[in-house]
């Protein structure tokens, strides 16, 4: 019909004849009756040789002796030619032997539908082909990090294991469960961790916890508390660090890492995991040393200039001596204190939300069963007596 390369405008034309006549007689009525009617630069013989003009296409029918139909004619002229060679066809009153009504019914441009096509498309594929691959410069940077990370992890001892660039070089490293975990710490800036590689403890990391202070940090479920308890049997560990129930450390966020790492408790104050005959060998911490080693100047100075504590080291220092109990928040913010004598009755008086208990008392069996059922993460405690079952989901800590 006409070419899309050139065409500026289409010339949309109705046509009416009294009569009945076919395609060639309107084309032979256009040529005719228009020639010499705009001069010879506008003459349209002239003008489609010269492709300025496109073919025209003339579309009819004929029904009850009457014909009628559409006429296109594509054009490349500017506005003003094309508005007067339109008129001009208007012109047009015969058609062989019959009457014929021409009429303009618009003048389409074409460049305007093409931009209106083109947009419609674009906005298909803007809300199509785009919805999964938007380009995120901080996954681009992420991508660029996570190979400089890979990078960086060393291998270590016959077994390989994967660890932080630090770890050999640093006075204190940080036992994982696997490479991911590494590769997570290393994300936040934590270069001296090393992976433990399952529940079978390479020598290598025996070796490196017998000279450097270790600090676990496993995950928060069945298999990170396996993997605790063989590295507490054949292992020199310092602190043991705790990550949130359910979670891996290579889901942490930086905040939780850094929360779990403050939060470490000595590895002496776990009354579940320790051969006795380990613990005795230990001294106690420094964090909660026992009240008969601190000269009497310096427990009048911590009850004097006591600050609030954020830890749970603090709260077991804090606490101690003082016969009470504090029940505390995820954020280890006090949530109710007690008489450490009324532990069971504050239980009954607590909705839930509760992370931990401290109490400068003794925890028995009864007291440990209720506590096991208010989904409570710990209990720091003076003395566990006549624990036969401990509950799994419950970390007990003793207060030196």
């Amino acid at each position: 019909m006409y070419s899309p390369e050139t065409t500026k405008y289409l010339i949309h034309l109705t046509l009416q004849i009294e009569g009945v006549v076919d395609k060639p007689d309107v084309v032979g009525a256009i040529f005719g009756q228009t020639e010499g009617l705009l001069g010879e630069d506008l003459d349209l013989r002239d003008l489609q040789r010269t492709g300025r003009v496109g073919r025209i296409d003339v579309q009819i029918t004929t029904k009850r002796g009457e014909t009628k139909g559409e006429i296109l004619i594509s054009s490349s002229l500017d506005r003003a030619e094309t508005a007067l060679l339109a008129s001009s066809l208007e012109t047009i009153d015969r058609v062989g032997p019959c009457t014929a009504h021409v009429k303009v019914d618009r003048i389409e441009d074409i460049r305007v539908t093409k931009r209106r096509r083109i947009v419609e498309r674009a906005k298909e594929l803007l809300l199509e082909d785009f919805d999964e691959g938007a380009i995120n410069s901080d996954d681009l940077l992420d991508e660029v990090r996570e190979v400089i990370r890979i990078e960086k992890l060393e291998y270590l001892g016959d077994e390989r294991v994967h660890a932080g660039p630090n770890v050999t070089a640093s006075d204190a490293i940080i036992l994982v469960e696997g490479r991911a975990d590494v590769i997570n710490l290393l994300r936040y800036g934590i270069k001296n961790a090393v992976a433990v590689e399952g529940t079978s403890i390479p020598r290598i990391i025996i070796e490196l916890c017998s000279q450097k202070t270790a600090t676990t940090l496993l995950d928060g479920d069945r298999g990170g508390e396996l993997i605790l308890r063989e590295l507490l049997q054949v292992a020199e560990i310092d602190f043991v660090a705790y990550s949130p129930r359910g979670k891996s450390v290579e889901e942490m966020s930086r905040k939780e890492i850094v929360k779990a790492l403050r939060n470490k408790v000595p590895v002496e104050v776990l009354t579940d995991q320790i051969p006795d005959e380990g613990a005795a060998e230990r001294s106690p911490p420094s964090a909660c040393p026992a009240p008969e080693e601190q000269p009497p100047e310096q427990q009048k100075g911590r009850e004097e200039n006591r600050k609030p504590p954020t830890t749970i080291g603090e709260h077991m220092a804090d606490v101690r001596d003082r016969k009470i109990a504090r029940f505390l928040s995820p954020d280890y913010t006090v949530l109710l204190e007690s008489n450490a004598a009324d532990v069971e009755g504050a239980l009954q008086n607590l909705n839930g939300g509760v992370e931990g208990i401290v109490v400068d008392g003794t925890i028995d069996q009864r007291l440990l069963d209720q506590i096991g059922g208010k989904e409570i993460e710990f209990v720091a405690a003076r003395d566990f007596k006549g624990i036969i079952k401990r509950p799994l989901s419950v970390r007990l800590m003793k207060i030196g």
